[in-house]
């Protein structure tokens, strides 16, 4: 699947939900890779806010992005369209705080969406997807997300309110090409009863019976109802029986699960990629939603990671043994740290050392529970730099490398005996005046055990070291 904008511009005006702010919202097309961002045209130097589940300050009954002094708030309605209508690239203009409810769903951006048109841009999709099982649960409030690995996106959602009206509900979403018909038009809930709770948090300042569904699931006497309509600036609100508030008529029986499904879409857009997994959700809430988008983005950066790991077969025969990288390398046993070299361009090189247990380190590392000492993973990580620095150069023997920096570095995963520790380093910029720039990243099997920015000097063995 190629990446996605819009054809034109497409314009919405209304208030926040819950700042009752009125704002105008132009959203524009935009080059492949720009990914979804949010600029503040009313604020001074228009700052500019990606929606980035790490920019997320707030998910108290919606979820509020910010950077620097400026802020986006309720934008999941927005980005769960754009999801939901497969939109990686568009620019989000908008002169308020927070995003215009409208009429509590996505249904008017995706119509606008289609109005305006879609257009398939030249690059392909960059998908987060999943080898294994991730999952979050809330200890206190019983909420669970699981993403199942999946070759399409997927969700489930199920929710009890221990609401007589609503009872237990669930709704699925089985393929995108549904969420135009089947979710978009699933408008936001509340009930009765957390209206007063919300007034005094200075919430929902923007709420109206035309952008909120409201579910009465208890009566109240008309004192308490007039006490509520004041403070909502509105007129005196009547209830006659138990269910919905403003007589509206629901579009599914379902409707507050697909509303949770289409949260859902709109807080995990916020990894930035689009997602290729099952998703399973009991109880969602915004507040879960995102702690599961974090844990879904970090797993998106690991696995980015690893779709650079080498292929190493044991089998085939190695660019450099031990024999010749000794001819460039000045360091021997017990401290040459590479025993082979499989891959090597103008570019990289990659390394591999084999662990064993009757490693030098080990006699006197954690005797009893051996462990290959970090600042050794980051020294054959070196030594492996070393190779493709030294290899560049016109007489390849008579240079040795000296480290000048280490920056961040990270350590991962233990590496013990028996491990095969594959080493990676890559130029971060071209060779100049001697001075090399490198990232490392070691790899056990399919995990990074260990990685970081190295820089050193090429020195003449004939020559003083500086």
């Amino acid at each position: 699947m190629k990446q996605c904008t819009i054809a034109r511009d497409a314009v919405f005006g209304g208030i926040g939900l819950h700042t009752g702010k009125s704002a105008t919202m132009t959203i524009r097309p935009a080059p492949v890779n720009h990914g979804i961002r949010f600029q503040r045209i009313d604020l001074k130097d228009s700052p500019i806010l990606p929606a980035d589940v790490n920019r997320v300050i707030s998910t108290n009954r919606g979820t509020t992005i910010k950077s620097g002094d400026a802020q986006v708030s309720t934008v999941e309605h927005i980005l769960s369209a754009l999801a939901g209508m497969g939109i990686d690239n568009v620019l989000i203009e908008i002169d308020g705080p927070e995003v215009p409810i409208m009429d509590g769903s996505s249904k008017p951006f995706t119509d606008a969406f289609i109005q305006a048109g879609i257009t398939v841009q030249e690059l392909e999709k960059d998908y987060l997807e999943l080898t294994e099982t991730v999952a979050f649960k809330d200890e206190l409030s019983g909420t669970e997300l699981i993403a199942v690995p999946s070759d399409k996106f997927e969700v489930t959602a199920m929710i009890d309110f221990r609401s007589p009206f609503l009872g237990q509900q669930y709704a699925s979403l089985n393929d995108l090409s549904e969420y135009e018909k089947e979710i978009a038009p699933c408008r936001t809930f509340v009930f009765l009863r957390e209206i007063e709770k919300l007034a005094n948090e200075n919430l929902i300042k923007g709420g109206d019976l035309n952008n909120a569904i409201v579910i009465v699931d208890r009566m109240m006497t008309q004192p308490e109802l007039d006490d509520l309509a004041q403070k909502l600036n509105k007129p005196s609100i009547q209830v006659e029986k138990e269910g919905i508030l403003n007589t509206v008529e629901l579009q599914f029986s379902n409707e507050a699960a697909r509303h949770k499904v289409l949260d859902i879409i709109g807080d995990l857009a916020l990894v930035g990629k689009p997602i290729k997994a099952k998703i399973l959700a009991n109880k969602p809430g915004h507040t879960a939603n995102v702690e599961f988008a974090k844990l879904l983005k970090k797993k998106y950066n690991e696995n980015r990671k690893l779709k650079g790991k080498p292929n190493y077969n044991p089998d085939e025969t190695p660019l450099m043994d031990t024999e010749r990288i000794q001819k460039l390398l000045p360091h021997r046993h017990p401290f040459l740290l590479i025993d082979k070299i499989i891959e090597l361009s103008d570019q990289h090189v990659v390394g591999v050392k084999n662990i064993t247990f009757t490693e030098a380190c080990f006699a006197g590392h954690f005797p009893g529970n051996p462990v290959f000492p970090g600042v050794l993973q980051i020294e054959a990580l070196a030594q492996t730099g070393g190779i493709l620095a030294i290899s560049q150069q016109p007489d390849p023997g008579n240079w040795d490398t000296y480290f000048i920096k280490i920056e961040n570095t990270k350590f991962k995963n233990k590496v013990m005996p028996g491990d095969t520790l594959i080493l990676k380093m890559e130029l971060m910029s071209p060779i100049r005046r001697g001075i090399v720039q490198m990232l490392g990243t070691a790899y056990v099997g399919n995990k990074i055990v260990s990685e970081g920015e190295l820089t050193a000097q090429i020195v003449r063995r004939e020559s003083n070291p500086t």
